[in-house]
């Protein structure tokens, strides 16, 4: 890890343990791209751009023709002297006009990485870990300085990037796009692959090839979403997941987006990343300064499992924080679909009874037990105990759950209100709204103004106090509707365009003081299942619930494609009854526990109701998932066989020093007159002899790369097998 500069060639080079990334200043003033894959060695390499005289392009400078903005692959682009294609920044001077050249200044190179004010980011834990690059761009005339931020880390190939803007002049700025992130590549032989979905059908893969014009994903949603996923990446031809070269970009943040790959006339891909600029609007008085979220570029030449493997490794250690972060994850059950609105303390008691005698180690109380909420018409908002149904109030029902040997946890929906809650009748102007326009509601509720101080501070204090009163160790924070009529009453005219970014401010401000005040709480972000996976909230929240769809055939393709950026730790899986409430299909309890266990455990559904022979089945997927979980959380993750290509489905963990793998095959539908099942095994050592714990089998961890496993036979539809592997040497 290395950030060098070469200053008679003005040439930057970053080094990873293995890739370059490489820039230098054309004419001494423009930052343009050279190169970033492979490690290369040398700064030597102006060469690799060339200037070239193109058809109506036009020129910087009349003297030399075939210099032209048109054709360069500039590091931070803008709009308005030359350059036709996706600007990453656009600033409205006070006469109207946008046009803006930001061109080199000066530049610093300092051990360590900076931390983001106001914004989750990547941290490094000493000042060896890291190098950052703070290159200064300046428009003198239009008053405007871009400060660019490069980071490189330790032990991982990735390029972590962010801009920083300031209105150096005398008059008010309007910064109408402010990206965080652009990069020229020489040409379009690449394939683009982004998640996609909707509610109960998250971050599906979707692959297809670049072509002239636009491809690219955003969401204008007031949120990451479900329909997009702030993450896209260019894979070279013929990239799969062991192999070929892939390219990421991941955004941490977690409001509306937009990511683009732009290939113009001459077959370059121009890729942008950052804030949507639709919407946008942020006001900078002189002196006042604008920090993007960082972008996070992942390249592998180890095909897109090994660009998922450096995310997981960054994500996992680097970004997620806290105690959680390291320690395992506790098996729970939560209520809410064993009884939705309707229970009192005897019903919850004899559901976390149940869960205790199978091992589980906490009880998470969902929606409904504030207010007066008996539906979800009413009481967001009002953080106060429903003594109607917990009549002996909060700590009552914790004691009496921890009574039992469980720890406790707890259901908020901190960012909303009710029109029927005390809190709304109290400050109607507290939730987001524009004047003479209805107040759209979504699952009868508005979304409060997180723009304003005193709802954050509102907020702080209430969910705080609730968490002071009792025992409480986990936390699941939803999020249920997205945003509408995008206004604060606490903003003037002239600022509302910054009225959706000051809200994500404002949360990241909300979950970093309550998780502050509360280490020893596990919290687990959730919107509508996956509505707001994202990098920004992982960095507060170190696991977000997946998907309301717990369906274990819907989970397979959803958890699938999650980890194609996010590592297993990240990803709330659970166990709930059939048929599932989400599709309707029934699936055995064998498969829904296999898939659940490939990422945060637990259950969701009523485990009163379980027969003699589901509760023995239950207390050994508990008691395996211990086992395992540690692997599971910590390892290395390798896909064996996509969802999206056929009726099978494998995945499996490895742990650091290839000593213990658990290997997952799930198949869907039987098919008549079928071969046994064969599988390929991934990332453990050739060298190694491996015992499959559950026959005693010893194979050569080469014989299960290289030749694979014969598989049981397996006899219906819906069937799955985890296959837990120890080194011979670690017995």
């Amino acid at each position: 890890m290395s950030i060098i500069y070469d200053a008679e060639q003005q040439i930057f080079h970053l080094q990873t343990t293995n890739t370059s990334y490489v820039f230098g200043l054309a004419r001494g003033s423009y930052p343009v791209h050279l190169h970033w894959g492979r490690k290369i060695r040398g700064s030597a390499i102006s060469d690799l751009y060339g200037p070239g005289a193109m058809g109506f392009s036009s020129t910087v400078d009349p003297k030399e023709p075939a210099f032209s903005l048109d054709t360069l692959p500039q590091e931070y682009p803008g709009y308005g002297s030359g350059d036709f294609r996706e600007p990453a920044y656009e600033a409205e001077l006070l006469n109207g006009t946008s046009v803006a050249e930001l061109t080199y200044v000066t530049h610093s190179i300092l051990k360590g990485k900076p931390a983001l004010e106001g914004l989750p980011a990547v941290y490094a834990e000493s000042g060896d870990e890291a190098e950052t690059l703070q290159l200064v761009l300046e428009d003198a005339t239009a008053g405007l300085r871009a400060e660019l931020s490069y980071t490189v880390m330790s032990g991982f190939d990735a390029v972590i990037r962010s801009a920083r803007l300031t209105n150096t002049g005398s008059g008010p700025l309007k910064l109408n796009r402010a990206l965080s992130v652009a990069l020229d590549f020489p040409h379009a032989n690449y394939e683009l692959i982004q998640l996609s979905g909707s509610w109960a059908r998250e971050r599906h893969l979707v692959r297809a090839p670049l072509h002239n014009g636009r491809q690219g994903i955003d969401s204008k949603r007031g949120a990451s979403s479900h329909q997009q996923n702030p993450f896209l990446a260019l894979l070279a031809p013929q990239t799969v997941e062991d192999s070929g070269e892939a390219y990421g970009f991941s955004l941490v943040y977690s409001g509306s987006f937009s990511a683009n790959a732009d290939v113009d006339q001459y077959g370059t891909t121009r890729v942008t990343m950052g804030i949507n600029p639709f919407g946008f609007r942020w006001l900078l008085a002189p002196g006042e300064s604008f920090q993007t979220p960082e972008a996070v570029l992942v390249y592998s030449d180890q095909g897109i499992g090994g660009m998922s493997r450096i995310y997981h490794r960054l994500y996992r250690t680097r970004l997620a924080r806290g105690l959680y972060r390291d320690e395992p994850r506790p098996v729970l059950i939560n209520n809410w679909e064993a009884t939705y609105f309707n229970f009192d303390a005897d019903k919850i008691e004899d559901i976390a009874r149940a869960g205790k005698a199978l091992g589980i180690e906490l009880f998470v109380l969902d929606d409904g037990w504030f207010g007066r909420r008996d539906d979800d018409t009413t009481s967001l908002g009002d953080w106060f105990v429903d003594t109607r149904k917990l009549p002996q109030g909060l700590p009552d029902l914790v004691e009496r759950v921890r009574r039992l040997g469980m720890q406790f946890g707890l259901w908020f929906e901190p960012e909303m209100v009710s029109p029927d809650s005390e809190l709304y009748r109290a400050h109607p102007d507290w939730c987001l709204h524009v004047p003479d326009r209805r107040r759209s509601q979504a699952r009868n509720q508005l979304i409060l103004d997180l723009s304003r101080p005193e709802v954050c501070d509102y907020i702080i204090d209430s969910v705080s106090s609730v968490l002071a009163s009792a025992p409480i160790t986990y936390v699941k924070w939803d999020m249920n509707r997205h945003m509408t009529e995008i206004g604060s009453a606490a903003l003037p005219p002239e600022r509302q365009g910054e009225t959706a970014h000051r809200y994500m401010l404002g949360l990241y401000r909300v979950m970093e003081e309550i998780t502050s005040k509360f280490p020893h709480v596990l919290f687990e972000s959730c919107s509508g299942g996956g509505g707001r996976f994202d990098p920004g909230i992982l960095h507060y929240m170190p696991q977000t619930w997946t998907s309301d769809d717990t369906d274990a055939v819907e989970r397979l393709k959803i958890q699938y494609g999650t980890s194609i950026v996010y590592p297993a730790s990240s990803m709330g899986s659970h166990i709930s009854a059939v048929p599932n409430h989400q599709v309707h299909r029934s699936t055995p309890l064998s498969m829904r526990g296999d898939v659940a266990m490939s990422g945060n455990f637990g259950y969701e559904l009523d485990l009163t109701l379980f027969t003699p022979e589901e509760q023995a089945e239950a207390a050994a997927q508990v008691a395996f998932y211990k086992d395992i979980r540690s692997l599971v959380q910590q390892g290395d993750m390798y896909r064996l066989l996509s969802p999206f290509e056929g009726n099978e489905t494998a995945w499996m963990f490895v742990d650091a020093d290839r000593s213990e793998a658990l290997a997952g095959y799930f198949r869907v539908l039987a098919g008549p007159n079928m071969s046994r099942p064969s599988l390929r095994l991934q990332g453990l050592d050739p060298e190694k002899d491996y015992v499959l714990k559950e026959t005693g089998a010893v194979y050569g961890g080469d014989r299960l790369m290289y030749a694979g496993l014969l598989l049981p036979e397996l006899h219906g539809d819906f069937q799955s097998k985890l296959l837990h592997f120890v080194a011979v040497d670690k017995q």
